[in-house]
């Protein structure tokens, strides 16, 4: 993996080495400011509003000039600079047609910024987030991130809206698939990778892009993991929980944010100048610009808290919105709102040169046209190179729930193996939702996988039933097959004459993403019953999860034998599932969130608070729990087998104290007692046993992914600081507490070395 990420990388210098794009540095800050500055001057209070305004596509961009009302008035706003980005404009032709009208026909040429939700690849595609966090590899992200650049600038586009860094604890959340999970720091780490891999070194280089922080703020704690709804949440948890990646993402020097759809407190984030300019603009100093979520400017209406547009715009631009993405908000009403002396126009200029500083950034007031290039976008797109770091991205991001009896790995020879279920074969599902430019089926399954693996002919495949009844796509609501079981008799004969049943369960890749909201996160359709019929004929069953999010699988927990969780793994996602199946990769993924029991569960996360009744002290039945079900969960965050076994000992501290200041290391010894070589993430834990306001039961605080030989062991150590014990307390500060701590280091939240020391 280190040689193919020294290849990619190297690409990327040869591909900004051999264009006309400016060299790193070439504006200077200060430069750039005087620039933009230069241009401000220049502008009229119309065309500085206009820059203020974001629309999305309207026709397609190849060909004629268009004839409805609505499109044309959109091409004369282009043509007229009364337009400062768009959004799903793509193709190189297509980009360079559209800035070609606001450059050469609006009086002083400020070209526009073209944007896409680029999450996990631009046509290739890499593993969901939620998955490649399962790697615990923020430098896979990384290489994730600059090859979606590569191709998404290649395709004419400077801007994704991406990463999402939201930290979420309810797997009914749609949307749990574009994040890193439920922890604030492995989601800090993550987003940080992101960002540089999207932005690189150079913001001007032909192959970046503008970074996008999403969704500031909270939107992972919607009520209900209902999609839009609102989070109620205290400021403890706010800055402790939800803030840290996003806090990453400025120190990664992200270009953009955009606010979410939530309300947050009652306030919506949009409308939440504590946010946006205390915090954002304020406090951290950061110096891009904030895009509105699609139309939520104007949502502040049903919200509740405006009238009108005009009204919503008057909260928006205060607040430190700066770009009105759909909303018709400020292309309406912001001149009339400062003309009228309800708006500062200095408002509208800090806004206007946010935005312009990023388009100098990117290069495009030197060359609006140097990410327009044909010949770049058919050679990048899906090649070799970007294929072949999709698949180590796909080994990578899987984790290995269990394996009794050790039925994984599989023989590649002498096994009649039966391959079951109509997500094996989809060449489709494992692209994932929010998949850019992802060809249709252009996946490898996880049958042709198997086959490409082994070359074998005694895999066969036997679909069992329909999964899901009708047409399936992004804007449709899927239809799963409750009532027809064809298929069924011919899954269970092929199971029960064969060695070994695969069988791929779990969920359609549109079960998840925006709007894909559920009540109910367990299998759909007769997926379960399909599994109960084959463990009847045939109990060596190893089942591939593929899910978007955590999913309620307690029957298949307590009795298949082996279960590998999958995810959605994008372009090359059947090739490294078998790798992994037949032992070609040792599987070292763990859990970025974790796995309830029970749907009732929800939220549910491992870095919780303690109640003032944990435990069953008295032997009655009031105490914090379930009186139906465990409150523990299937398994927990930070979980993960292998293919050999690993053990811990020797934990040891450098000091029992540790002063304002100074530092301590913890270390511990980790060995590999089984027979094959493999790798473990290594987690420390810490816990501040008393504080000004309540304090999580564990908190990770550092992670390191090793690999041992057979019989190899390894001295891991963490160092530790006062800045690592700091947190949001009671005075509004952030600020280490003296007090007593434990401490960990093991292989998942729930298990590990335990010990102590004392902050004085």
């Amino acid at each position: 993996m280190k040689k193919l990420i020294l290849s990619i990388l190297v690409m990327s210098v040869i591909a900004v080495a051999c264009t006309k794009s400016t060299d790193p540095g070439k504006h200077a800050k200060n430069e750039i400011d005087v620039r933009v500055e230069a241009l401000l001057a220049k502008m009229t209070l119309t065309e500085k509003v206009g820059q203020l305004n974001q629309y999305s596509s309207r026709w397609e961009m190849t060909g004629p000039a268009p004839e409805s009302v609505d499109s044309m008035a959109l091409y004369n706003m282009i043509k007229e600079g009364k337009l400062g980005s768009m959004l799903n404009v793509t193709g190189a032709i297509a980009t360079r047609n559209i800035q070609r009208w606001a450059v050469d026909s609006s009086r002083l040429g400020i070209p526009l910024i073209l944007a896409y939700d680029v999450i996990h690849g631009y046509e290739t595609m890499f593993p969901i987030p939620l998955a490649e966090a399962a790697s615990w590899e923020p430098e896979l992200a990384q290489l994730s991130s600059r090859i979606a650049a590569i191709e998404a600038s290649a395709a004419g586009l400077h801007w994704t809206f991406a990463p999402m860094v939201d930290i979420a604890r309810d797997a009914r959340w749609g949307r749990f698939m574009e994040g890193s999970g439920e922890d604030p720091y492995l989601g800090a780490k993550m987003a940080y990778a992101r960002v540089k891999g999207f932005q690189g070194d150079d913001l001007s280089a032909e192959n970046t892009i503008a970074a996008c922080a999403k969704h500031f703020a909270a939107y992972g704690f919607i009520e209900s993991g209902r999609d839009y709804n609102s989070a109620q949440i205290g400021n403890p948890t706010l800055h402790n929980i939800v803030l840290p990646p996003f806090k990453a993402c400025v120190e990664a020097e992200v270009a953009t944010l955009m606010n979410a759809f939530n309300t947050i407190n009652e306030m919506p984030a949009t409308a939440s100048s504590y946010l946006q300019r205390d915090i954002l603009k304020g406090e951290w100093g950061f110096d891009g610009f904030v895009v509105s979520d699609w139309n939520s400017i104007g949502e502040l209406i049903p919200h509740g808290v405006a009238a009108d547009k005009k009204a919503a715009a008057l909260l928006a631009i205060n607040a430190g919105s700066d770009m009105d993405m759909e909303g018709n908000a400020y292309v309406k009403h912001l001149e009339e709102l400062v003309n009228e002396g309800l708006v500062e126009e200095t408002l509208v200029d800090d806004a206007v040169r946010r935005i312009l500083r990023i388009k100098f950034k990117l290069g495009l007031f030197d060359d609006p046209y140097k990410y327009c290039n044909p010949e770049r976008e058919e050679a990048v797109m899906r090649c070799e190179e970007h294929l072949a770091a999709a698949k180590e991205a796909a080994k990578k991001s899987i984790v290995l729930l269990k394996n009794d009896n050790n039925l994984l790995p599989l023989n590649k020879d002498g096994l009649k193996i039966a391959v079951i279920g109509e997500l094996a074969e989809s060449k489709d599902v494992p692209l994932g939702s929010w998949r850019a430019k992802a060809v249709t089926n252009s996946a490898v399954s996880l049958l042709e996988g198997m086959k490409n693996t082994t070359g074998s002919s005694s895999i066969n495949f036997a679909k069992g039933p329909d999964y899901i009844n009708g047409y399936r796509s992004f804007l449709t609501e899927l239809q799963f097959n409750t009532t027809n079981r064809n298929g069924m008799s011919a899954a269970k004969n092929l199971a029960s004459k064969s060695d070994v049943v695969v069988i791929a369960l779990g969920e359609d890749c549109w079960q998840s993403g925006e709007g894909r909201s559920q009540t109910d996160i367990a299998m759909k359709g007769l997926q379960q019953e399909l599994l109960e019929e084959i463990y009847t004929v045939n109990k060596n069953v190893v089942v591939v999860l593929m899910n978007g999010r955590p999913i309620e699988i307690n029957w298949m927990a307590e009795n298949v034998p082996s279960i590998v969780e999958c995810w959605h793994l994008g372009s090359e996602a059947g090739n490294g599932i078998a790798e992994v199946l037949f032992g070609d990769y040792n599987p070292a993924g763990k859990l970025p969130v974790s796995f309830p029991r029970a749907v009732g569960q929800q939220p549910l996360y491992y870095n919780h608070l303690n109640t003032g009744r944990p435990t069953n002290r008295e032997g009655n039945v009031f105490w914090s729990h379930y009186t139906d079900q465990s409150k523990e969960p299937l398994f927990p965050f930070g979980y993960g087998l292998s293919y050999t076994q690993f053990t811990y000992s020797d934990l040891a501290l450098s000091a029992g104290e540790i002063n304002t200041g100074s530092k301590i290391v913890a270390s511990a010894t980790i060995t590999n007692t089984g027979d094959v070589a493999g790798e473990e993430v290594v987690q420390l834990y810490i816990r501040d046993l008393v504080g000004s306001v309540s304090r999580p039961v564990k908190e990770l605080k550092g992670f390191k992914k090793i690999s041992l030989k057979p019989n190899e062991s390894q001295k891991v150590s963490f160092e530790i600081t006062t800045e690592d014990l700091e947190f949001y307390g009671a005075s509004g500060e952030w600020k280490a507490e003296p007090g007593e701590f434990k401490l960990w280091i093991g292989p998942n939240s729930a298990e590990g070395l335990e010990t102590g020391f004392v902050l004085k």
